[in-house]
């Protein structure tokens, strides 16, 4: 055989390789789904080639639809929830919608993982033929060649079709397909009216019923809301960047620290806006970042990891984070939490220690103590930084929800710096001169998400929020700055306070 017949022979195994792993990755593409919590949903997703993205929220509430801007189209089905009504769901979509960004992040990993999957696969059956061939030898070949346009041949192939089809195709099930409707999809702007104003984001988006039973009126305050959100919590971050606030100095490190969120994705923005703006490079989250610690909040979890992504990351569970979801979704996503008495390097070349609350709240203004107590805890704390101490490996920063359970650490003169939340409210730094003569620090921050109650859902703060940025110098805790924002959306910069030991 002549190089340039070898050649032309192995770019036509190529091309029809290519071929057929395309074809192949084509229908496992559209036959392949992923199921994500969505939205305080469990959602199906699901893709196509329509260049629409379109989601289905079920019997009560009208389907949306819109352009993807590009050829590959999207369909989300939303399923069980745990919304309590109509209405605290339609809260939740616009209290997310004031920062979607992590939310539209996971549905389109869903499909890159699915359009990989898809791909892996179809190049794997593609390469399967082009094997068979070759091993079957010339005379093998030339007979299947001469076979096929026999009906013998014909009826074979359609076999092998039927069963690489079968054992590669996801079947969801079985039985005659239900005929479906005509679906009649009208403008968003034509659904709610004339007296609504659309964002200029919804202005491209249809709708396809129910209607009636004021389904319309609630969808257009809905609308208003949105806007009204949006642009709250979208000023605030442009705000916030431009915050005249202490620039760190060489050999510093600043640590954002923030507490209660309580499910408030529109400050997320904001708290990152303020840690760029102070030269922040990692975060503490001193808990409660939801109001009951249940999955359906896995959307305020992604919001947060989404907007810290790229930066040292420190957690603990308030007494809302009730349960081990929330400590497994966000270590899941990179953050670190502690096991018990465990020291770990912080940022700045410091050592911090960490521990979750041992309370569980409900929406009330009780709380409910079972297993490990609070006092328990705060002596067990204690022990631990002073064992800690003894070795030669000071705790430079305890970060707790509630810093009352630093309060026999700080006593006991084990801890450089306390630091929580779980009041809303702020305090400190305060100095604290220990047994030993040792002087170490308390603070509280306020509410990252202005939460008055146990949910921060809205369209504006609902109190006060409250951010500090702690600056690391020398291998210990140097200094805080502490900044609130009114619900007017003001910003106060508190002087920056050295931390003087």
């Amino acid at each position: 055989m002549s190089p340039a017949r070898g050649w032309l022979s192995v770019t036509a195994y190529v091309v029809v390789w290519l071929t057929l792993s395309a074809l192949a990755a084509g229908g496992f593409f559209l036959t392949g789904e992923r199921t994500v919590d969505l939205a305080s949903h469990e959602a199906r997703v699901t893709a196509d080639f329509s260049g629409r993205i379109t989601v289905r929220t079920g019997p009560v509430l009208p389907n949306l639809r819109a352009d993807s801007g590009s050829p590959i189209g999207v369909e989300v089905e939303l399923g069980k929830t745990e919304a309590g009504s109509v209405e605290e769901l339609v809260a939740r979509y616009v209290a997310i919608g004031g920062n979607p960004d992590a939310q539209i992040a996971k549905v389109e990993a869903a499909v890159r993982d699915m359009a990989i999957d898809a791909v892996s696969r179809g190049l794997a059956l593609g390469i399967l033929p082009m094997l068979v061939w070759r091993l079957l030898g010339e005379r093998r070949r030339r007979e299947v060649v001469e076979a096929l346009p026999t009906r013998r041949g014909v009826v074979g192939l359609f076999v092998v079709a039927l069963v690489v089809i079968g054992l590669t195709t996801p079947w969801r099930g079985l039985g005659p397909a239900p005929r479906e409707r005509p679906e009649r999809w009208v403008p968003l702007a034509e659904f709610v009216g004339p007296s609504v104003s659309l964002p200029e984001e919804l202005e491209d988006v249809e709708v396809l019923g129910p209607a009636g039973g004021g389904v319309e009126r609630l969808v257009g305050s809905a609308i208003d809301s949105y806007g009204e959100g949006r642009e709250f919590y979208e000023r605030l971050a442009e705000d916030a960047a431009d915050l005249e606030l202490r620039e760190p100095e060489e050999g510093e490190t600043v640590a954002l620290l923030l507490s209660d969120r309580h499910d408030n994705v529109g400050m997320d923005q904001v708290a990152r806006a303020i840690a760029d703006a102070g030269g922040a490079e990692a975060v503490f989250d001193a808990g409660d970042d939801t109001s009951t610690g249940e999955d359906w909040e896995a959307f305020s979890l992604d919001s947060l990891a989404s907007a810290f992504e790229d930066f040292d990351r420190w957690a603990v569970t308030g007494n809302h984070d009730h349960g081990s979801f929330v400590r497994a979704y966000l270590t899941d996503l990179g953050w670190t939490y502690f096991n018990d008495g465990e020291v770990v390097d912080g940022p700045g070349d410091t050592r911090i220690l960490g521990a979750d609350d041992p309370r569980s709240s409900g929406l009330g203004n009780w709380r409910d103590e079972s297993g490990l107590t609070f006092a328990d805890l705060r002596a067990r704390i204690a022990d631990a930084a002073c064992d800690a101490e003894e070795d030669g490996d000071r705790v430079d920063t305890l970060l707790v929800h509630d810093r009352n359970l630093g309060g026999d650490a700080l006593e006991r003169g084990c801890v450089d710096l306390v630091v929580g939340g779980h009041t809303h409210t702020q305090f400190g730094p305060e100095p604290v001169t220990g047994s030993n003569g040792a002087v170490g620090y308390e603070y509280t921050v306020g509410t990252a998400g202005g939460a008055a109650y146990a949910i921060a859902i809205g369209t504006k703060l609902r109190r006060p929020a409250g951010f500090a940025l702690i600056t690391y110098r020398d291998g210990e805790p140097a200094g805080i700055q502490s900044i609130t924002v009114q619900t007017t959306g003001r910003f106060d910069v508190d002087d920056y306070e050295e931390l003087v030991y």
